[in-house]
């Protein structure tokens, strides 16, 4: 298959870790962003043939796992009103706020559902003019457009039954504050392709060489990671920072320039807290002023501080922060795999499908690329 097969050839794989290994004169520390990164690279196995070369430390980029438990909190409560529907991406129903899971709140007599896409929840207000539906917006820069747009055609067609409860986070200040970290061990990036589709990576050049760190845009197949985790290696061994783009056929520097107009169109850029990072400047969106109206924060304002619902505080129970900040591998957390399984989790990461504990909990230490060669 075209963009796919040509990119998990084993012979190449090979070649570019007998590369990566020939090049690094040291165990360089290298952080990949996203959370299908983080899959591929244990997936395939990259991550173990690799780790007495390399070190990889997973980041935050999973969009369901950053999501504030305060935010689950709140949809969960919009979840019990009267003539009210929270509608959201399948991957957001298991995950434990504070209290428990919109799959939970279902149980309890919540109304939720899940869609594809935003405009499903538009449609669901559209034909259902006396239910109120609030779709949970959450996701990278990547979603944000998708979001944008829903709120554009719910205004086109006069819905006054329609809000989202924006969670929205942007990847590159996520990025900064790690670098910024009393405790930071990363060396270099493998920056996430696909929302360098949207946002572009021209802002990068500056934080590359202003914290003396190598981003290198790259794709999810192995040798998209391969070919990232190369170029960082060299960079870092000829004490060069720059922004390379292992991701020319989908990323380009200046992003997808309409997809972002329709963002900047609806969303404003304001401080965001990450679960696991916490407060982060800059990290994600609000609707501006004149989408009040659809900002289901403000429509139900009198939930933010009030809950009917037993406290059950999970977050002391899971240890996802310092998995989400890269300071914890997954299999080192006392509860992995035996109180927190995707069946009965803990926290967000053993949960998403990016998640870095269902990762680990999925694929583990398995046969590289390499091995699947020699097979034939």
């Amino acid at each position: 298959m075209k963009y796919i097969d040509e990119y998990r050839d084993p012979q190449r794989a090979r070649l570019l870790i007998a590369e990566i290994r020939s090049r690094a004169s040291q165990r360089w520390v290298l952080m990949e962003v996203c959370g299908g990164q983080t899959h591929s690279l244990l997936r395939h196995g990259i991550a173990e043939e690799l780790r007495n070369d390399i070190e990889l430390i997973h980041g935050p980029g999973c969009p369901v796992c950053v999501t504030p438990a305060a935010a689950i909190d709140l949809a969960q409560s919009i979840a019990m009103q009267p003539k009210t529907t929270l509608v959201s991406f399948g991957d957001m129903v298991r995950v434990p706020g504070t209290q428990s899971s919109l799959l939970e709140i279902r149980t309890r007599g919540g109304s939720t559902k899940t869609v594809y896409s935003p405009l499903d929840a538009v449609e669901l207000a559209r034909r259902n003019r006396n239910e109120h539906y609030v779709f949970f917006a959450v996701g990278f820069e990547t979603t944000a457009p998708a979001t944008a747009l829903a709120v554009l055609q719910a205004d086109q067609l006069g819905l006054t039954n329609f809000s989202i409860l924006v969670a929205h986070v942007r990847v590159q200040p996520a990025m900064e504050a790690i670098l910024r970290s009393p405790n930071n061990r990363v060396q270099a990036f493998l920056a996430a392709g696909h929302v360098c589709t949207v946002a572009g990576f021209e802002s990068y050049s500056d934080l590359s060489k202003k914290m003396d760190t190598p981003i290198v845009v790259t794709g999810f197949e192995p040798l998209d990671l391969l070919e990232g985790i190369l170029a960082c290696v060299i960079q870092l061994e000829n004490g060069q920072y720059s922004v390379e783009n292992r991701y020319a056929r989908c990323a380009v520097e200046a992003g997808n320039i309409e997809a972002q107009q329709v963002i900047d169109r609806v969303y404003e850029v304001a401080d965001r807290p990450w679960r696991g990072l916490g407060e982060i400047a800059n990290g994600g969106y609000i609707l501006k002023h004149k989408w009040q109206r659809f900002d289901a924060a403000h429509r139900f304002a009198h939930l933010q501080n009030e809950s009917t619902l037993p406290i059950i505080d999970l977050e002391n129970e899971c240890q996802a922060a310092e998995v989400l900040s890269g300071r914890l591998r997954p299999t080192e957390c006392s509860a992995f795999g035996k109180e927190c399984t995707p069946d009965l989790p803990l926290g967000a990461p053993m949960v998403s499908s990016e998640g870095a504990c269902a990762a680990y909990f999925r694929f583990g230490p398995k046969e590289t690329v390499l091995s699947q060669g020699n097979q034939h």
